[in-house]
């Protein structure tokens, strides 16, 4: 960091500085985004001629934002359950279960958190074949700490401000490389045609196709916005330096690419990723970015990678990065033509070891059972060596565990939540679809499961609103050194944690998924029909069914039948996207009694249709989570009954008992889409 960079810092964001003037300084970039207009010129994606591609490291949805108000979090209703009975967020360390907690150190948000093993063979072992189970004992109990709004108030701001995305996940069950030759180039290399894939930071030296190079080929501007550290050469360790407050801390992962290595001065590669600020000789780390957006020149696609000490790994404090993220909206703002036109994507390579009670979307693999009707080509690896040597335990690549997604930009100001399945090769989507460029490297299973990011924008809206920020804590840095890393450990006595009251305005999907699920004596039978424009993944657990849990695919526009033997009884709970859910519970012996929900016509309503394939008649209670009611009716022999129900926003959590017999059960929940802005899923912030 240059000097007089280095003195502002210190001198504004200091120990001795009132909150309030510190609230300015990182508020003011924010503010005066919702002053600028979005430009609006076609109404169309192509109204962006900017995209700012800000990759952070290593933190977990949950773990930054499991409190967060309209977001899956804390306060999800229907959390997985695992093999102990406990729902996901009970996490067993061999002696007791620890819950996600916040840890009690002051300035939380300031303290420098261990950094925890987030290697693919460790992160697998946490995943567990889908059961999901083994975070403490592959991550130790610091994996559940997590920060509330009091510790990271910008990021809270930013997600108020704009739009998070709740099932944004990391690309690969493993580390940082990985996850950024997913964003970088649109894959791993599973067919091994350019030395990979790398699942272990092996930074060798590949060869296949990077993005970039199809952008450059296509005219397509592009630029690495980064510091040079020791240099960004072999001697320099590609910008990997020891003094954490310069470099790149290696993050950019083009240098790892032959063509890129052997790329010399004045050639698009060279010039493009190999360039950079010179800070350790007292240059300003925003000096580039700041003159381009001065001048009008920021390019069409920007990669914006931190130093160590900015880039929010651990043991590096959240905060650090949020100042150099206030610093990056200031500069993108200062200049309001190209602020109107330009959309930010905020997010994190990996979890490093935090953990998140959500499940990844994965596909079938030798180890998984499962269907698709998609293919899962590249998405398997088989533990035999790499070009490079390399081995290490087989599973599938991905998705990995979720991590915080913000969509900075015009187009998504509002507090907004967009709840679609996205990963880092959802990045490089949304580039081909506002440039044109296809990525061949974008497996078939993720191009069916992972958005383009499209819908977390508003491109035809008129406006947006104003962000009300709330007050910030003080991120000065109080020197430059390396600190020992704070440890975290759970309290004796662990109980859930809250999650704020309300909801925010959520974003519309294209999932339209059903299941209709037939017993038919010691057989359970499932169609899953996906008439929706979005692909969609679903696990099937249960510890009463022969294996699992199990896997399946359905692509837009396709339907895909499964079956299991049941014992004697039985529990199958099913996990969807955006919240879509549905368990069924009983005994074999009983008669089936299906229960189904529909849309009632163009109305905000649900039609819940229940049938008793039986020989006699069954006294039935009907609960709606929502409106917090029962009701209770009889349906004969071989009879349906079908209930009109009042959605609450557009969602649905209906549950079907028999007074007769205390094990059955059916529960559906989900959302009903309707083409329009709904609200977030009113349960997580009841």
């Amino acid at each position: 960091m240059g000097e007089m960079d280095r003195r502002r810092f210190l001198q504004v964001a200091g120990a001795g500085v009132a909150s309030a003037a510190i609230a300015d300084m990182l508020g003011q970039s924010v503010a005066r985004a919702a002053t600028i207009p979005a430009n609006r010129a076609t109404r169309s994606i192509r109204d962006v001629e900017h995209v700012v591609v800000f990759m952070q490291e290593n933190r977990a949805f949950d773990h930054y934002f499991g409190t967060l108000r309209g977001v899956r979090g804390f306060a999800d209703p229907h959390p997985a359950l695992l093999p102990s009975g406990r729902s996901a967020f009970h996490q067993n360390n061999g002696t007791r279960d620890v819950l996600p907690y916040r840890p009690t150190a002051p300035n939380l948000g300031m303290q420098f958190m261990e950094d925890l093993d987030h290697s693919w063979k460790m992160t697998h072992e946490a995943f567990n074949g889908g059961r999901y189970d083994r975070w403490l004992p592959a991550k130790s109990d610091a994996t559940m700490a997590y920060y509330g709004r009091q510790d990271i108030p910008f990021h809270f701001a930013l997600a108020d401000a704009f739009t998070v995305c709740d099932q944004y996940h990391c690309s690969v069950l493993g580390p940082t490389d990985p996850n950024r030759y997913y964003m970088f180039t649109g894959g791993d290399d599973p067919e091994r045609t350019g030395g990979g894939p790398d699942l272990w930071n092996d930074e060798k030296g590949y060869w296949w196709g990077t993005y970039p190079e199809q952008l450059e080929k296509a005219g397509v501007s592009w630029k690495v916005y980064q510091d040079v550290g020791d240099g960004l050469d072999a001697n320099g360790y590609w910008g990997w330096t020891g003094d954490a407050y310069v470099g790149n801390y290696g993050d950019n992962s083009l240098l790892y690419f032959k063509q890129y290595q052997e790329a010399q001065p004045g050639s698009a590669l060279y010039e493009k990723a190999r360039t950079g600020t010179d800070a350790a000789a007292g240059g300003d780390l925003f000096s580039i970015l700041r003159g381009d957006v001065a001048a009008g020149k920021l390019p069409q696609v920007s990669y914006i990678v931190a130093p160590e000490a900015y880039t929010e790994h651990s043991n590096w404090p959240p905060n650090f990065g949020a100042w150099y993220m206030a610093n990056v909206l200031d500069i993108l703002t200062s200049n309001a033509d190209v602020w109107s036109k330009t959309a930010v994507f905020l997010m994190y390579d990996e979890n490093d070891g935090f953990f998140d009670h959500v499940v990844p979307p994965h596909p079938n693999t030798p180890r998984i059972p499962g269907a698709s009707t998609v293919s899962t080509a590249g998405e398997w690896y088989d533990g035999t060596p790499t070009a490079y040597g390399s081995s290490d335990v087989p599973g599938h690549f991905g998705l990995g565990v979720r991590v915080p997604m913000l969509v900075i930009s015009p187009w998504s100001m509002g507090g907004w939540v967009c709840s679609e399945t996205f990963d880092h090769t959802s990045i490089v989507r949304f580039l081909e679809k506002r440039f044109g460029v296809r990525s061949p490297n974008i497996t078939p299973w993720r191009r069916a499961v992972c958005g383009d990011l499209t819908s977390a924008f508003d491109f035809a809206a008129t406006g947006g609103a104003a962000p009300a920020l709330p007050p910030t804590a003080s991120y000065a840095p109080t020197d430059h050194e390396r600190h020992d890393s704070y440890v975290p450990t759970p309290p004796a006595v662990n109980s859930m944690p809250s999650q704020e009251r309300g909801t925010r305005p959520s974003r519309p999907l294209g999932y339209a998924l059903d299941a209709v699920a037939t017993k038919t004596g010691a057989v359970l039978s499932v169609r899953f029909a996906n008439p929706g424009s979005l692909g969609a993944h679903v696990q099937v657990r249960s510890d009463l069914l022969p294996q699992g849990p199990y896997s399946y695919t359905i692509g837009a526009g396709a339907s895909l039948d499964a079956s299991w033997p049941l014992g004697a009884e039985y529990d199958v709970q099913m996990h969807g996207p955006a919240g879509w859910y549905r368990r069924l519970a009983g005994t074999t012996g009983a008669a089936d009694i299906r229960a189904t929900v529909t849309p009632a016509g163009s109305s905000p309503n649900v039609r819940f249709r229940i049938e008793n394939t039986g020989s006699a008649a069954v006294s039935l209670r009907v609960k709606d989570a929502y409106r917090g009611s029962s009701e209770e009716l009889s349906v004969g022999a071989g009879g349906t009954r079908t209930l009109v129900i009042p959605t609450h926003g557009g969602w649905y959590d209906l549950t079907v008992t028999s007074t007769g017999d205390p094990r059955f059960l059916r529960e559906l929940a989900g959302r009903l889409e309707n083409g329009h802005p709904l609200t977030s899923d009113p349960q997580l912030g009841a």
